[in-house]
């Protein structure tokens, strides 16, 4: 996050060839409970909650899901160093530049995806002889969800460059990369905005890590509680020496 010291990271030993893998750097993403009696420290991303204004200033940013720009303030006043807002800016986009301006650098977004579904219309009257089936959609792209789950409407990429201008400073986006169409829209992601993107799996089903990093171009990753605990197991490809054969 802007404003903070440098998040840890995993370095990765150094590629074949000339191609060279970058650093990356995890995050835990926790659902806050104010009962868990666990330590909360400067690697957790929190969803927000009741009580959580006891632990604002000792994470590294809380994310709301609902809640908008009252709830924001209260907590940046409480401490917190940093807020992603999720639905309340597809209500209204400008609560963003307000709080951008009241509070530079510490403003992000957060977005649930999900690969947009494709519609096909059949198209016969250009041309009689012909009839054709027209995609609502020209290539694959992730569409960003409510908190609730239904689908908003809103494309992700036009949405992260809106909210860029409107002054949020990073984007956290929750999504299950389940193929290679999502890789390549990830990688398009992280040409766009670089290192403002954090990247969180949406559900279990997703694929490998490693395939994110690799064929993604993903350098930032905020992990569930689980996988983060994991972390040497997951990224053990990058964490082990190479072998006395690489070239």
């Amino acid at each position: 996050m802007e404003g903070r010291e440098p998040t840890p990271t995993i370095m990765m030993q150094e590629a074949p060839f000339a191609e060279q893998v970058l650093p990356i750097a995890l995050r835990r993403l926790v659902r806050f409970t104010v009962d868990s009696g666990e330590t909360v420290g400067e690697e957790a991303l929190l969803f927000d909650a009741p009580g959580i204004e006891e632990v604002a200033s000792a994470c590294a940013a809380i994310v709301l899901t609902r809640e908008g720009e009252a709830r924001a303030k209260t907590l940046l006043a409480a401490g917190a160093r940093y807020l992603f807002l999720g639905e309340a800016a597809l209500r209204d986009s400008e609560c963003v530049a307000r709080l951008a301006e009241a509070y530079p650098g510490r403003i992000g977004i957060f977005a649930p995806v999900r690969r947009q579904r494709v519609t096909w219309t059949l198209e016969t009257e250009s041309n009689a002889d012909f009839r054709t089936l027209t995609p609502s959609i020209a290539a694959p792209t992730w569409e960003i969800l409510l908190a609730d789950g239904r689908e908003s409407g809103v494309v992700l990429p036009w949405w992260l460059q809106a909210m860029r201008e409107r002054g949020a400073s990073q984007f956290l986006v929750q999504a299950d990369l389940r193929d290679d169409s999502d890789l390549n829209i990830l990688a398009e992601l992280v040409e766009m905005v670089g290192e403002r993107l954090w990247i969180a799996p949406l559900g279990p089903n997703h694929l490998p890590y490693v395939e994110w990093v690799k064929y993604g171009q993903c350098c930032q990753l905020a992990l569930p509680d689980d996988d983060y605990r994991r972390k040497e197991e997951l990224f053990a490809e990058f964490l082990s020496p190479p072998s006395d054969d690489a070239t």
